[in-house]
């Protein structure tokens, strides 16, 4: 029996204008947007995330914006369950609902489900977590391109806490933790049509830029110097906000915190397209397209399904 709701999930690298569509698609289809963005769900990080503005949020109804302060623990287990919860909710009134989100793991949660992983001894993590603050980040990485090359290519590495994951899975069971992904797919009872925006590399990497010098002049400094004591804390372990503790503690200048923010920036979204690209489902366009073009395919999509 063919199913009667749909989520249209919007992907792509950063800065690209995936919020704008989102927007423009929500209006049309008179609906609400839920965030798959992991780093804009917290209510400390708005400037450094490019969380959307008051304008845009009065614009079209989002959820998962800002609910969640930095100082709670909010993982994407959490995140599945609550964002399944809301489009339940969400579907009793809207035949369509838009999801957004640079954060695959996320959207991958919602649409697919999280993979199955068996229970691991807490120890693990615990030694693992000390194993960092005494011998760095990189000799986790590299324990990681030992254990689990797979992992080790896919894992957002300059995250710690995706490391530890991956590493404490492969040392608790023996077995790449790679091995356990993709082992079962949930049911959903909406179908899924997904929405790509892309650009040639170089375009991308001067939206990033010029982006980045937008936050700076909106008060990105301001707003990491209040994070500042707080700044152990995983969610703040990112870009945009990590560049710039180095700069407050005297690290650095702020010009090369600046510069590391832009660089590490647009190795994020290569890593992003990386993600995406490997979903064959995902319908690509160019992020100057016409917004009739992408509705149409939208609309051409739903009569197939």
């Amino acid at each position: 029996m063919k199913k009667e709701k749909y989520l249209i999930s919007i992907v792509g690298p950063t800065a690209i204008g995936k919020t704008a569509l989102s927007i423009k698609l929500a209006n049309h289809f008179k609906t609400e947007i839920i965030s798959a963005d992991s780093r804009q769900f917290f209510k400390e990080m708005s400037i450094g995330t490019a969380a959307p503005t008051s304008s845009e949020l009065s614009a079209a109804r989002h959820h998962f914006i800002h609910h969640k302060s930095v100082k709670e623990d909010y993982n994407v287990g959490e995140f599945e369950r609550d964002a399944i919860e809301k489009l339940n909710y969400l579907f009793k009134e809207h035949d369509v609902v838009i999801m957004v989100g640079g954060s695959g793991l996320y959207v991958d949660a919602v649409v697919n489900g999280l993979d199955d992983f068996p229970n691991i001894d807490p120890n693990i993590r615990e030694f693992l977590n000390l194993q960092l603050e005494t011998n760095g980040l990189e000799y986790l990485q590299n324990k990681l391109k030992e254990l689990d090359p797979i992992s080790y290519q896919n894992t957002t590495i300059d995250n710690p806490h995706r490391v530890i994951r991956a590493l404490e899975v492969s040392i608790g069971t023996g077995k790449p933790y790679s091995s356990f992904l993709n082992q079962k797919k949930s049911n959903r009872n909406f179908n899924t049509i997904s929405i790509g925006l892309d650009a040639d590399r170089q375009t991308i990497y001067n939206r990033i830029n010029l982006r980045v010098d937008k936050m700076v002049k909106e008060g990105l400094l301001e707003e990491v110097k209040a994070l500042l004591p707080m700044r152990h804390l995983n969610a703040l372990n990112t870009v945009g906000y990590k560049e710039l503790f180095h700069y407050l503690n005297g690290e650095c200048t702020l010009e090369f915190a600046v510069s590391e923010i832009k660089k590490n920036s647009r190795r994020f979204a290569k890593r992003q397209l990386t993600w995406f690209r490997k979903n064959k489902n995902i319908l690509w366009f160019d992020f100057e397209s016409d917004i009739k073009n992408i509705i149409k395919a939208i609309e051409n999509q739903i009569e197939k399904v």
